[in-house]
């Protein structure tokens, strides 16, 4: 289960430290935008004691430098033996930037004589071109398990202005989301960067639940509670997937081939909608309660 994603910059200690307690599912280190050239190198280390070192009650993805830099093949050399779940790849624009990627990771790996494919690559996709491959990027290797929406950088590209509304990232929202769900892998929504607004991240996160994003990335741990709130069901949600599945399962004592709840037809998206729903509640732990509202 992953909910939230909190980047930490891959040179900071301090931060690195408190990662697994910071209430995240996945914490992000960032090996990428937040560390200058002068310091890749130092940042790669730190990153890789931080998860050789040190137990940590969250997921571990590391974002490593792009395909057009000098830096990624270094990147994975020291963060690939610690075994990350993910590996956040930026500016992804095509199936060959995966590909690429992909094939140099096979080398590590077979050097270190883990299985292929132990570590998985999710592709941040942030211009414009990327944006129009989703689809190719999500199935363009069986190591992709999920894509990123990057809207800074996105907005930059297409030239106009990133707001908090994000009317100017819509179609992208709406281009990726139907694109991992068409790939068979998770999305994850881009962060709300104003880390003062309280109101705007809960604004923010609940429309990207609604465009249908698996979870929501944070570059501060103030988000972090919002976003994790957001997607996890409330006990409303959980009570009426209960009754979802009770009920079909009355149709099919019943020999019936279709039954309907609270005046609306069970189908197969609503079963299946419910099936989701009390696995995520199962893995937090919420117990269903018949009373709620």
């Amino acid at each position: 289960m992953r909910r939230s994603l909190l980047f930490l910059p891959g040179n900071n200690p301090n931060m690195l430290i408190n990662a697994g307690y910071l209430g995240s599912d996945a914490v992000i280190f960032d090996l990428e935008d937040a560390v200058s050239p002068a310091e890749k190198d130092a940042a790669r280390i730190l990153v890789r004691n931080t998860m050789r070192y040190m137990q940590l009650d969250c997921e571990k993805i590391v974002r490593i430098n792009s395909v057009d830099t000098a830096y990624w093949k270094a990147d994975i050399d020291a963060i690939l033996p610690e075994k990350p779940s993910l590996l956040l790849l930026p500016k992804a624009s095509s199936p060959e930037d995966v590909i690429q990627v992909a094939s140099y990771m096979d080398e590590v790996e077979e050097k270190l004589g883990y299985a292929n494919g132990s570590v998985g690559i999710m592709p941040l996709i942030e211009t414009a071109l990327g944006v129009e491959n989703a689809y190719a990027i999500a199935v363009s290797s069986s190591r992709v398990k999920a894509l990123f929406l990057g809207a800074e950088d996105l907005t930059a590209d297409i030239q106009c202005k990133r707001t908090k509304e994000g009317r100017e990232i819509e179609y992208a929202r709406t281009r990726l989301v139907v694109a991992a769900r068409a790939a068979g892998v998770d999305v994850y929504d881009t962060p709300f960067t104003d880390v003062n607004d309280d109101e705007g991240i809960v604004v923010d996160a609940k429309l990207a639940k609604s465009f249908g994003f698996t979870g929501k990335a944070s570059i501060s741990p103030r988000h972090v509670e919002v976003i994790n709130s957001v997607f996890s069901p409330t006990l409303a949600e959980i009570k009426y997937a209960y009754d979802v599945i009770e009920a079909i399962e009355t149709a099919k004592k019943q020999g019936k081939g279709a039954i309907s709840l609270n005046g609306k037809m069970i189908d197969a998206p609503i079963v299946a909608r419910a099936e989701r729903t009390i696995a995520m509640a199962e893995a937090l732990g919420i117990e269903r309660r018949d009373d709620c509202e």
